[in-house]
């Protein structure tokens, strides 16, 4: 059987400067227990290139349906980056990546001429949930009102004895204005108020953000569902009494969500095109919800 020619990058290497991106910042290859679900027989008639950057919330997600695709197409090679949405937008917009993830419409980024020579394509929904030290939630913070979540992420409140917590300060792990889950986690978290800066532990590398919400005391910050299915070391943080959980998302109850997208300029050619046709077929379904993600046809409401 030919070797796998996979290799996901966590970093924007040698695409843009060294900037701390997406949700790790060292070099990986995906996990072969993505294998399982895919039980086509192996084909070694597709070959090819794709090349993706783009959203950090998105990127595990693709690792492993890459992992999984490659099974079955051993002459395709598939190289992932991540960046942040609007740095993924950016390349596929300019040619240079086939693939534009994206946790945002091309129009929020991209001016109107650029937009509009992308095609979305729409995967997945993502949760974003808000995590904090284990030594917050233990010294009784378990949720928090929206107004509440407002005023910490907006700078206001900077105790989290204000809050029912601990005495000691609120420590903000912030990501750039460049990244889609920040976008996302301010629209439909803090209702649009603009997020107070942490310049000192500032990335929009997702595995950086939990790790550093793990080992600050006091600190608190967010992440997709997907950065959570394990033991992560933090604690997620209910908002007016509603966890973050794929359930309450499906039925409406739980607000901070997006749909995420993958993006072409213009159709995508054979072998892009089977790939996207993979991550977004019925059978990679079951696959999505054991890494975080929601399948978007099982959402009760599309809009919020």
């Amino acid at each position: 059987m030919k070797m796998k020619k996979f290799i996901a990058l966590l970093t924007v290497a040698g695409m843009t400067a060294t900037m701390a991106v997406g949700c790790g910042s060292s070099s990986n290859e995906t996990s072969d227990n993505a294998a399982d679900t895919n039980t086509e027989s192996s084909d070694s008639s597709l070959s090819g290139t794709i090349t993706a950057a783009g959203s950090s919330a998105l990127k595990p997600l693709a690792d492993d349906a890459a992992d999984s695709f490659l099974n079955d197409h051993p002459d395709v090679s598939i190289t992932i980056d991540a960046g942040g949405s609007g740095e993924g937008l950016k390349q596929v917009s300019e040619g240079t990546v086939d693939i534009g993830n994206s946790d945002v419409a091309a129009e929020d980024k991209l001016d109107e001429t650029a937009a509009k020579e992308l095609v979305d394509h729409q995967v997945c929904v993502v949760t974003m949930a808000p995590i904090v030290n284990k030594d917050v939630a233990e010294a009784g913070v378990k949720s928090l009102t929206k107004e509440q979540l407002i005023s910490i992420f907006t700078g206001k409140t900077t105790n989290w004895k204000d809050v029912g917590g601990p005495d000691e300060d609120i420590v903000l792990v912030t990501r750039p204005e460049s990244s889609g889950t920040r976008a996302t986690f301010q629209k439909y978290a803090l209702d649009g108020n603009e997020e107070a800066s942490n310049t000192s532990m500032e990335t929009d590398d997702s595995g950086v953000l939990l790790t550093n919400v793990k080992s600050t005391n006091g600190a608190i910050g967010y992440v997709a569902l997907s950065y959570l299915t394990g033991d992560a070391g933090v604690e997620t943080v209910a908002i007016d009494d509603v966890e973050p959980t794929l359930e309450n998302t499906y039925s409406g109850k739980y607000p901070v969500w997006i749909f995420e997208h993958m993006y072409t300029k213009g159709e995508p050619n054979e072998v892009t095109k089977a790939f996207l046709d993979y991550i977004t077929g019925d059978e990679y379904g079951a696959q999505m919800e054991k890494l975080g993600y929601g399948v978007a046809s099982k959402m009760t409401v599309t809009e919020h």
